[in-house]
C-alpha cells in the first residue's frame, strides 16, 4: 500500500469562484457563417465549409469508410446515448453502399479509429454525423463501381450491386474487397455527390431494431458500468461538502490500512481509495469522507431568491439579435436601453415573464469510467458525449501528449448532456496514471452524482410584443437572465479533477453558443413573422456551482415564454390559439405540422370540458433550423391529491427525411415524458452548504403512474430532404402545452416552473 500526500490545507483555489466578472468577445457572437479554421458549435474544427454535414471537419473518406481484406468498416464520431442513433447511422451507411447490415462493421467514437466529430449534442448527430456518411457512402460507392467497371472491362452504369458484390451482365462479379484493391481512398470528399433515389432504400424509412437494446432488456454487458476486465481494482472519491470548500485534515493512514485497500490518493483537495473490491472502496470512501475536515467559506442563495440572486451576480450583457423593420439583423451589439414594443406602432402590448428552477440530469446509473496506463498509453473507456474534447482535457490534465491518451466511449446508464461523465472520466485517469499496469473502475456514488453534476440553468425570462389591429405581430422585445449552459471541456480546467489537485487549472471562462444555435437564448427568437425582434441576453459569468448543457438547454423555458404570449395573444384578439398560430406563420413545413397535430387531437375553439381538465397547444421548430414539432394535450387537475395528470398528448413532427421510424417515435416519447417531468415536478434544493437535492426522495420526478397515458406521434416523412435533428425538439412544445392546459383547468396561468409547487404552495 502507498499514499500520496501534500500538505494538510490545500494550495488549491476554486478558480473559477475567484475574481469579478468576466468578459467575453463580442466576437464571439457573430454572424454563424463559417470559414475554415473555425470551430462549430460541437467543438470540432471546420476544414472546407462547403462540404456537407461533419465532412467539413473531416473531408477524407477513408476517416468514414474503410475497405480492406478483412471487410468494410464504417466509421462515427457520434455516441450511442440511448436515442438509438447508433442504428440509424448504420441504416444510412447501408443504403448509400447498398450492403447489408451485417456486411460490415460499424465503429463509433473511439479516438483511436473514428473521425472527430466534436459533441453529440444538440440534436445534430442525424443532422450533421447522418449527413456526413450519407455523402461519403455514396461517394465510395461510385469510386468501387468505377474501380469494378475498369477491372470487368464493363461500362459503369451497366454493373448492379447487391448484397456486397459488384454484378456485370454476363455473371462475372467481384466483392467490395476485391474492387477497392488497390483504389486509394484517402481522398478528399467532394461538394456533390451521386443522387441516390429514397423509393429504392431497403433500410432508411424502415424501423430496423435496434442493435443496442438486446442486451438491455436480457441482463447482458450493456453500459460502462458493467465493464469487469482482468486485474481491475475498484476506486472511490471524496469530495468536498461544496464548491467552495478546502481540506483541512483526513485521516489518510488508518484508511490505508483497511482491508483490501491498495492506495489512498490525497493530492491538495483531491482524495481517493483504490481497492481491490468494491465493497471495500466504499467502506474505505465512507471511512475517509467521515474523517475529513473541511474550510467552508462559501453560501448559497435559497430556491426562493435565487432569480433575484441571477441579476445581481457579475454577468456579460449583449445583444444575441437585433432584426430591424428594414430586415437586417445585427448580433452581439452591447445593450443599451431596449426600446419597449410598445414604442412601435401597435394597438396592443402584451407582458409575459417566465421563471425555471435548476435541474438535474437525474442518470439512472451514476457516473462511471474505467481507465488504464499501460505501455505509455492511457487508455479510457467512458460514456462521455464527447471523446476528443475529453482527450484533449485530460490529456492536459495529467501533462500527456494527446497521442499518449485514447478515448473508447461505451454507453453509460442514462447518459445524456453535460451530467458527470467526463469528470469521472478523469478521476480514472488521473488513478490508473498513478497506478500502471492495473484497470481502475471508478464509479460516483448518487449523492456526488447529485451534489456535483452540472446543474440545467435556472432562467429568467421577459417578453413584451406589440400587434396591431388585426393581431399581426409588429414588435418583439424579448430578455434573458441565466449561467452558462456551456461549460463543455474546452480546457483541462473543465475537469473537476483539475479544481482539486494541489496544481490546480482554472477553467476557461464560459462563452455562449451564437445564435442561430443559441445558448439560454436558444429558440428565443421567434420563427412567427414579426418586421421589429430584439433579443438581450443577460449572461451570469460568475456562480458558486457549475451548470452546463441540458436536453434542448434554453429553448425548455424560451418556447413557454413565446407560447405563452401567442395564447395571450390570440385571447385579446378573440382567436383560436391555433388559427392564431397559422395567421403568423410563413414556413410552409411549420403550417403542416400544426395541422396535422390539430386535426389529430380533434382540436376546436372554446371546447366545453368538465371541472378540473385543460387542453393546450404549442409549437416550435428546435433551433429554427431543426425538427417542426406541433403538441396538443389534454390534463386533468386533481386538486385533492395535489397531482396533475397528463391524459393524452399527440403531437406531429416534420424532421425530414425519416430513418428509423420507430426510433424517432422513441425519441419524440421520451422527449414528452421527460419535459413533462421538468415542468410538473423537478428543481433542485439549494440551501447553505450548496445542492442539497442529492436522492431519489428529496429530487422530485415524474414517476410511472403520472406518466401520460396515451401519446400518439404522428411523423410527416420527407424523402430526399435533409436529415434533421429529432432529439431535443419536444422538450419546448410539451412545456408550453403543459402550462396552457394547466392554466385552462384551474383558471390561474401560471409561468414559473415547475408548475405543481406553484399549484399548491
Amino acid at each position: 500500500m502507498t499514499t500520496d500526500r501534500d500538505e494538510p490545507v490545500s494550495r488549491s483555489r476554486r478558480a473559477f469562484l475567484a475574481g469579478g466578472g468576466l468578459m467575453v468577445s463580442f466576437a464571439l457572437f457573430g454572424s454563424l457563417r463559417v470559414s475554415a479554421g473555425q470551430e462549430n458549435t460541437l467543438g470540432a474544427t471546420i476544414l472546407n465549409p462547403k462540404l456537407p454535414g461533419d465532412l467539413k471537419i473531416e473531408p477524407m473518406l477513408d476517416a468514414w469508410i474503410r475497405i480492406d481484406a478483412s471487410g468494410v468498416t464504417v466509421c462515427s464520431g457520434k455516441v450511442e446515448l440511448g436515442t438509438g442513433v447508433r442504428t440509424a447511422l448504420w441504416q444510412v451507411a447501408a443504403d448509400q453502399l447498398a450492403l447489408p447490415l451485417e456486411r460490415f462493421r460499424f465503429v463509433t467514437a473511439d479516438t483511436a479509429l473514428t473521425p472527430d466529430e466534436g459533441y453529440t449534442a444538440g440534436s445534430h448527430t442525424m443532422a450533421d454525423g447522418g449527413t456526413a456518411i450519407f455523402h461519403a457512402a455514396a461517394q465510395v460507392r461510385a469510386m468501387l463501381v468505377d474501380a469494378a467497371a475498369r477491372k470487368l472491362a464493363v461500362p459503369p452504369e451497366r454493373l448492379v450491386l447487391e448484397n456486397g458484390v459488384i454484378k456485370a451482365p454476363d455473371g462475372r462479379q467481384l466483392t467490395y474487397e476485391d474492387a477497392a484493391a488497390g483504389l486509394d481512398l484517402h481522398r478528399m470528399a467532394t461538394e456533390t455527390s451521386p443522387p441516390s433515389d429514397p423509393s429504392a432504400y431497403r433500410y432508411i424509412g424502415k424501423s430496423v431494431p435496434r442493435v443496442d437494446i438486446l442486451a438491455k432488456v436480457t441482463g447482458g454487458a450493456a453500459y460502462v458500468q458493467d465493464m469487469r476486465p482482468d486485474g481491475m481494482l475498484h476506486a472511490r472519491v471524496v469530495r468536498p461538502p461544496n464548491h467552495g470548500a478546502t481540506l483541512v485534515s483526513a485521516d489518510v493512514d488508518a484508511v490505508s490500512r483497511m482491508p483490501g485497500v491498495v492506495r489512498v490518493v490525497h493530492d491538495g483537495d483531491y482524495l481517493a481509495v483504490v481497492a481491490r473490491g468494491e465493497w471495500q472502496a466504499v467502506l474505505a470512501m465512507r471511512a475517509l469522507q467521515a474523517s475529513a475536515r473541511w474550510r467552508q467559506t462559501e453560501t448559497f442563495p435559497d430556491n426562493a431568491t435565487i432569480h433575484d440572486v441571477l441579476k445581481t451576480l457579475p454577468r456579460l450583457d449583449y445583444v444575441t439579435t437585433r432584426q430591424g423593420v428594414d430586415g437586417e439583423v445585427h448580433q452581439a451589439a452591447p445593450v443599451a436601453n431596449a426600446a419597449p414594443a410598445a414604442a412601435s406602432t401597435g394597438a396592443r402590448v402584451e407582458r409575459v415573464e417566465a421563471t425555471k428552477q435548476y435541474v438535474l440530469h437525474g442518470s439512472i446509473g451514476p457516473s462511471c469510467a474505467l481507465a488504464v496506463w499501460r505501455d505509455g498509453i492511457l487508455t479510457v473507456w467512458t460514456h462521455s458525449q464527447g471523446v476528443f474534447p475529453l482527450r484533449a482535457g485530460i490529456a492536459g490534465l495529467l501533462g500527456l501528449p494527446k497521442e499518449q491518451v485514447r478515448c473508447v466511449h461505451v454507453e453509460g446508464s442514462g447518459c445524456y448532456g453535460h451530467n458527470g461523465a467526463d469528470d469521472v472520466a478523469a478521476d480514472a485517469a488521473l488513478l490508473a496514471h498513478r497506478m500502471p499496469g492495473a484497470p481502475i473502475r471508478v464509479q460516483w456514488m448518487r449523492d456526488q452524482e447529485a451534489g456535483w453534476e452540472p446543474l440545467g440553468p435556472a432562467m429568467e425570462t421577459s417578453l413584451e410584443v406589440a400587434t396591431d389591429a388585426d393581431g399581426a405581430l409588429t414588435a418583439w422585445r424579448h430578455a434573458l437572465w441565466s449561467t452558462p449552459h456551456n461549460e463543455r471541456i474546452t480546457n483541462p480546467g473543465r475537469l473537476l479533477p483539475a479544481w482539486l489537485v494541489s496544481q490546480s487549472i482554472a477553467p476557461s471562462p464560459p462563452s455562449p453558443i451564437p445564435q442561430p444555435e443559441g445558448d439560454a437564448d436558444r429558440n428565443a427568437v421567434p420563427l412567427y413573422r414579426v418586421p421589429d425582434v430584439r433579443v438581450d441576453m443577460h449572461f451570469v459569468t460568475q456562480m458558486p456551482f457549475r451548470t452546463s448543457a441540458m436536453r434542448s438547454l434554453g429553448a425548455h423555458i424560451n418556447v413557454v415564454t413565446i407560447e405563452a404570449m401567442m395564447d395571450r395573444l390570440a385571447a385579446a384578439h378573440g382567436k383560436d390559439p391555433v388559427a392564431y398560430r397559422l395567421a403568423q406563420l410563413d414556413d410552409p413545413r411549420a403550417k403542416a405540422v400544426i395541422q396535422r397535430a390539430a386535426e389529430a387531437f380533434g382540436w376546436t375553439a372554446n371546447p366545453a370540458l368538465p371541472p378540473n381538465r385543460g387542453v393546450g397547444f404549442a409549437f416550435a421548430r428546435y433551433k429554427n433550423l431543426m425538427g417542426y414539432c406541433a403538441i396538443a394535450l389534454e390534463v386533468e387537475v386533481d386538486p385533492d391529491r395535489r397531482a396533475v395528470r397528463v391524459d393524452r398528448v399527440v403531437t406531429a413532427v416534420d424532421c425530414g427525411q425519416i430513418v428509423n421510424p420507430d426510433g424517432l417515435t422513441n425519441q419524440i416519447e421520451g422527449g414528452i415524458v421527460q419535459s413533462s417531468s421538468w415542468t410538473l415536478y423537478e428543481q433542485v434544493r439549494i440551501g447553505a452548504v450548496g445542492v442539497e437535492s442529492v436522492d431519489w426522495q428529496s429530487y422530485p420526478i415524474l414517476r410511472f403512474p403520472q406518466v401520460p397515458a396515451r401519446i400518439d406521434v404522428h411523423m410527416i416523412d420527407q424523402p430526399g430532404m435533409p436529415f434533421l435533428g429529432a432529439a431535443e425538439i419536444a422538450q419546448g412544445p410539451t412545456a408550453a402545452a403543459l402550462v396552457s392546459a394547466v392554466a385552462q383547468a384551474t383558471g390561474r396561468r401560471l409561468l414559473r416552473l415547475p408548475l405543481v409547487p406553484h399549484l399548491w404552495p
